[in-house]
């Protein structure tokens, strides 16, 4: 799904603030210019607080104008969590693919016992056509040594099926994360990454 010199792509990551968005936008958008595209990168959010809805825009190809991806237009959603990946699929293109973390993460109104967590979302998204590739995201973090690296497995999963070198990727990750942190998000991302490959 990489861009061809004339063909802007679209992809949306979204989550709820803490879930490390911002971090994997920012490791994409580098690999991203590494490989000699022109990337727009722009944060949206209502509550950037730990919970709250947040949304990032990456758009990438010879040439970018503007960095706001409209309802229809991402090639891909990235989400770190299941009604996020709901919540968002408006912005799916037709035939656009959603790489969403198995993950649920009680909103708000779920919390405080106004509602209740929809059951059965991914399989739902199926039965409407989507292109849905689903990995416990969460799990294979923990797997990597840290919770807190879920979003670099998502990264994984996304280089992969994209069929991006997962060398360049590192590279992203050597020189954007904290040095202690290394380590735990190769793993995080190979781990990712090899369970789009198997």
């Amino acid at each position: 799904m990489a861009a061809t010199n004339d063909k802007v792509k679209n992809i949306l990551i979204v989550g709820v603030g803490g879930q490390g968005t911002l971090l994997a936008s920012k490791l994409m958008g580098r690999v991203f210019v590494e490989d000699g595209f022109d990337v727009k990168v722009s944060e949206v959010h209502g509550m950037s607080q730990r919970g709250g809805s947040v949304v990032t825009y990456v758009r990438y190809g010879e040439r970018v104008w503007s960095p706001v991806i409209e309802e229809g237009e991402a090639d891909l959603i990235v989400s770190f969590e299941q009604l996020e990946a709901a919540r968002w699929l408006p912005w799916l293109k037709p035939g656009g693919v959603l790489i969403t973390s198995t993950q649920a993460l009680d909103p708000m109104p779920v919390i405080m016992g106004a509602a209740a967590y929809p059951q059965g979302i991914l399989p739902a998204l199926e039965s409407i056509g989507v292109q849905v590739t689903a990995v416990d995201a969460l799990a294979l973090a923990e797997k990597a040594g840290s919770a807190k690296a879920a979003n670099v497995v998502l990264l994984g999963v996304t280089a992969g099926r994209m069929g991006y070198d997962r060398d360049k990727w590192q590279d992203a990750i050597r020189a954007l994360v904290p040095p202690k942190t290394v380590e735990v998000n190769e793993r995080a991302f190979a781990l990712g990454y090899d369970a789009v490959i198997e």
